[in-house]
């Protein structure tokens, strides 16, 4: 089968190589939707030791498919059927995962392949983050699944209700899926972005309020103004950027949470206001990576149409166009690519 093969940072190789035969337990996915990623394009430039911890390796992680094989003791799948996994895997046995955060499991078993013709997924995957489609659910909405479930995590953290207002930072595809699920909570919602087309396509979609941070000069103030001199009572990184959080915390109303949703480079610090956060009562908060509870409710969100996300795709190749998909991505050139193999 044809492949893109990651070899380390910057070496990606577009090979032939075995289909791959599943063991017992196991199930291989023919891949029918696969969607770039920003981490892709981070994992690319420096790798990922956690991600990929052994290299050569077959690209990728958002992904739909078809059961193409099934191992010894499978159940739950057969072949045939249309599917969606997770990229990652917890144990169920680790301290975190017996107190109901198997997002920070101890021995978070992470897969990768999407950028291939099948795909091997481990027994601990198949039976615990696996999910079957319905028969009319587009491959390339479920491939959403992964990227929805994480911005669903990102928005239960603030416990966002109806009414609030919630301010995204970064008009990137997770920052557009986090203002989508937000917006379907009924809160209002804003999205921080700069000026181009990128924050151009996001206005037009009309999934939020848009503002744009280089047109204003100062964002503080003009969140704090259009929300009545209060801020928001949420506000949430999609960034990662230092100087980011920093305006996130600074924005935040009285009472109000913070979302750390997109992580900063290894070593960077912020600052914190403690009177702020003491006097006022901040809700400071980390959000990462997904659970399979999440995983199956972005399912359910993608094939009810509560989430619609496939506007955010601008532009769709075969498995020879990842490598320039992943360009187009860290040149801010697009916003998800769609690869069918």
């Amino acid at each position: 089968m044809r492949a893109q093969v990651f070899y380390g940072p910057g070496d990606l190789r577009d090979e032939r190589v075995p289909v791959p035969t599943p063991g017992a337990g196991e199930v291989v996915l023919r891949v029918d939707a696969a969607l770039t990623c920003g981490t892709d394009v981070k994992t690319l430039r420096r790798g990922h030791p956690v991600m990929i911890p052994r290299v050569p390796t077959v690209f990728g992680h958002e992904f739909a498919g078809r059961v193409a094989g099934v191992g010894a003791g499978v159940r739950g799948v057969r072949e045939g059927d249309r599917a969606v996994a997770a990229n990652s895997a917890p144990c169920g046995q680790c301290r975190s995962c017996q107190a109901g955060r198997p997002n920070l499991c101890e021995d978070l078993l992470f897969v990768n392949g999407a950028y291939g013709e099948f795909i091997a997924l481990p027994a601990r995957l198949v039976a615990t983050n696996v999910v079957r489609l319905q028969p009319g659910t587009p491959a390339a909405r479920a491939a959403f699944a992964e990227p929805l479930a994480c911005a669903l995590g990102g928005v239960e953290r603030a416990r966002v209700e109806g009414g609030q207002t919630v301010v995204v930072f970064g008009h990137g595809p997770l920052g557009c899926l986090l203002a989508m699920v937000a917006a379907a909570r009924k809160a209002r919602v804003m999205l921080v972005g700069k000026t181009g087309w990128r924050l151009d396509r996001v206005r037009s979609l009309g999934i939020a309020e848009v503002l744009d941070a280089a047109a204003v000069g100062d964002v503080v103030a003009a969140l704090r103004a259009a929300t009545a001199g209060r801020g928001p009572d949420v506000t949430i990184d999609a960034t990662g950027r230092p100087e980011v959080w920093q305006q996130a915390m600074e924005a935040v109303s009285r009472g109000g949470s913070v979302v750390f949703f997109g992580g900063c480079a290894p070593g960077t610090t912020v600052s914190v206001d403690t009177r702020r956060a003491h006097y006022e009562e901040l809700s400071l908060l980390g959000a990462f990576h997904h659970t399979p509870e999440l995983i199956r409710r972005a399912v359910e969100l993608l094939e009810s149409s509560v989430i619609e996300p496939e506007p955010l795709v601008t532009h769709r190749m075969g498995l020879g166009g990842v490598r320039e998909a992943l360009d187009l991505m860290a040149t801010g050139k697009a916003l998800k690519v769609l690869i069918e193999p």
